[in-house]
């Protein structure tokens, strides 16, 4: 019994240090994974803190490099201003061959017109059992190679038209630069005035953000050109000196530039304004009309005794040829040569718009060029650009509301302010004012919508003394923008008891005449990829046109009433129509912009490479207005909707972009605006 019971204490013995070994195993591994665990911990957070501290020196760094970029920005902005007369000098004069146009003419390249059409071949396998297939063929390549050459002629007859007529043109042009030329050397006070104006106008050593109005008047018996030229306000010289970033605080700031410094560095740069324009006048001078020059330099501001806006005159100065000419600009002083070698005035405290009497003014030798209007309502092509502004800001006063004008020198691009009490509808107006005889460009009106949003201005009013084009409209869609072209102006302020007329036209409260029916925009067509499209129009009411005979393309290229017509493309144009708006049939209501394969060229192409397509828009001599963008073409698509051009309430086109495509083709398109093709 005894021997039986030690063996089976034995085996509960040995399981239990089994148990024993185990559980202890288990212990030990358990330590183990949480010793793992932690240390896996201690170098994740190690990781994580030295990426932490990477960032934070990425970051900081890149605020540094940040600051120092801005600095870098201000210390070459004063450096250009500080050199800006040694450049100037450096730059080549103007002269006549200036203004004078190339007659080098791009070369005739009609693109896959020039390709022949491929024949059939007659030993292709297809057609050794389909003699009929080969013929049909053969017969249909004859007459698309026909129908080529047809338009290769036809597209040469056009560009040799369009050559001659740019040709002559330019020569035209190049001749009246030579009598030009001629009247300068006879001393003729209008071409001295004109040409010297330009010679300012042109000059590529003025910074960008430079004024550049004058008034000028030449008295050819002192042959002596008298200028009011404006000079750049005080804020052209930067306040802030440099820019740090602060760690601690994790912001940029700006360091001051110490009042002395912007001081002495704005009168330095108005007497090199003085001296550069100066130079820049007796420089083009090739034909000996100037004796002398007097020339007076003004900011915009507030007469001191009235309060009413007026010109600051800050500089002045009159000085001969001879004298001009012993200067050494680019190692002068630009202060010291003007008041001392030159004996010219130049304010002491200009930033405070202490004004200097200037010397002999344009008006006083009877040719200025510029104008007050008429003895009946002003005409607001010639007021006083200030006078305009305040007649504007007038009319909103007028209407209900708080306007005032803004001073010229710090007026970040915007001349009345107003504000509308309404407490619905109101709140702060920005308003520009162009007094335009062309088109105002669609950049003026995006330059608008870009200074409401950073003024946080509740809308933005655009006022001009000529009209928009459609491109305007486009963009003002949507937007909190208002466009005033210059009728309704006149009839604005004809409502309001104020007055003013446009040139010699109809007086306040009178709407002028249409268009004259040969007073035709351009509708230039442009497109990327070699896909060789027809540009087709039709004249609709909604989306119905108005007519078979009002469907514009290459077998109708015009309608009744010659509104609308075909046009030869441009250089910059692939396609081209002559749209006169105003001409319009009066049931109309839109223009709709099509483009369709031509299936003369290549039947079997679809728009899949008809990419980055334009419209540009231009006047009836040329001059661009602006650029419509439109859709880009599909695979599968033969024809497409540009767009349409709509009218509004108040007469005016505006474009809306399209983009339905259309896989059967031209055909297909025109059925849904209901022109029947069967």
């Amino acid at each position: 019994m005894s021997r039986r019971s030690s063996g089976l204490m034995g085996v509960w013995a040995e399981a239990q240090r089994q148990q024993q070994r185990q559980h202890e195993a288990r212990q030990r591994a358990a330590a183990q994974q949480q010793r793992d665990q932690e240390r896996q911990q201690r170098a994740h957070d190690r990781e994580m803190a030295r990426q932490d501290r990477e960032r934070r020196q990425a970051y900081r760094q890149a605020r540094e490099a940040e600051a120092r970029r801005l600095t870098e920005e201000l210390e070459e902005k004063v450096a250009a201003l500080e050199g800006m007369l040694a450049a100037g000098c450096g730059a080549p004069a103007f002269t006549t061959a200036a203004l004078a146009r190339s007659e080098r003419l791009e070369p005739f390249n009609p693109g896959d017109l020039a390709r022949p059409i491929v024949m059939p071949d007659p030993y292709d396998p297809r057609y050794q059992r389909d003699r009929r297939g080969f013929e049909d063929d053969w017969y249909a390549a004859q007459a698309a190679e026909t129908e080529r050459l047809r338009r290769l002629e036809e597209y040469r007859q056009q560009y040799d038209r369009w050559a001659a007529a740019t040709l002559a043109e330019t020569r035209e042009y190049n001749a009246g630069i030579g009598e030009m030329a001629a009247a300068l050397r006879e001393g003729d006070p209008e071409a001295v005035v004109e040409y010297f104006s330009a010679a300012l106008y042109a000059s590529g050593a003025w910074p960008e953000d430079f004024p550049h109005r004058i008034a000028a008047a030449y008295d050819p018996a002192a042959r002596q050109l008298v200028l009011d030229w404006e000079l750049p306000g005080p804020e052209v010289v930067p306040d802030v000196k440099s820019v740090r970033y602060m760690v601690n605080a994790d912001e940029q700031k700006e360091m001051s530039r110490p009042v002395t410094q912007r001081r002495a560095l704005y009168r330095d740069v108005l007497a090199q304004c003085v001296l550069l324009a100066v130079h820049e006048l007796f420089a083009a001078d090739g034909f000996g009309a100037l004796e002398s020059v007097a020339l007076n330099g003004f900011v915009d501001g507030n007469d001191p005794a009235t309060g009413r806006p007026a010109q600051i005159f800050l500089a002045a100065v009159t000085v001969s040829r001879s004298v001009f000419a012993g200067l050494r600009l680019e190692q002068v002083s630009a202060v010291e040569c003007l008041t001392e070698a030159l004996g010219g005035q130049l304010a002491a405290r200009p930033e405070q718009m202490a004004a200097v009497r200037p010397g002999r003014r344009p008006d006083e030798v009877g040719r200025g060029v510029v104008s007050h209007g008429g003895d009946d309502d002003p005409d607001l092509f010639e007021m006083d650009p200030v006078a305009f502004e305040g007649l504007v800001a007038e009319l909103f006063r007028a209407r209900g509301m708080r306007a005032v004008t803004t001073q010229r020198s710090n007026d970040g691009g915007v001349d009345v302010e107003a504000v509308d009490p309404d407490p619905i509808s109101g709140g702060r107006i920005i308003v520009q004012v162009k007094r335009y005889r062309k088109t105002v460009p669609p950049t003026a009106v995006r330059d608008l919508y870009g200074t409401v949003q950073g003024a946080g201005a509740n809308k933005g009013v655009l006022v001009t003394t000529s009209g928009f084009g459609p491109g305007s409209y486009a963009f003002a869609n949507g937007k909190p923008l208002t466009l005033v072209p210059g009728e309704e102006l006149v009839e604005l302020l004809a409502q309001h008891g104020l007055r003013g007329r446009l040139g010699g036209g109809a007086p306040r409260g009178r709407r002028a005449a249409a268009a004259p029916p040969d007073d035709h925009n351009l509708l230039g067509m442009s497109w990327s990829g070699g896909v060789a499209l027809d540009v087709c129009a039709l004249v609709c009411d909604g989306t119905r046109v108005l007519s078979d005979d009002h469907f514009v393309f290459y077998n109708n290229p015009r309608t009744p009433d010659g509104s609308v017509r075909a046009a030869e493309p441009t250089l910059a144009d692939k396609a081209a129509l002559r749209v006169a708006f105003d001409a319009l049939p009066s049931g109309a209501d839109r223009l709709v912009l099509v483009a369709a394969i031509d299936p003369a060229v290549d039947p079997d192409a679809d728009l899949s490479h008809f990419t980055d397509a334009r419209i540009r828009l231009a006047d009836a001599s040329g001059a661009e207005l602006g650029r419509l963008e439109v859709s880009d073409g599909r695979p599968g698509e033969k024809a497409l909707v540009l767009g349409s051009f709509r009218r509004r309430a108040s007469g005016d086109w505006d474009f809306v972009i399209g983009g339905k495509g259309y896989p059967g083709g031209l055909e297909a398109l025109v059925r849904d605006y209901g022109i029947d093709v069967a």
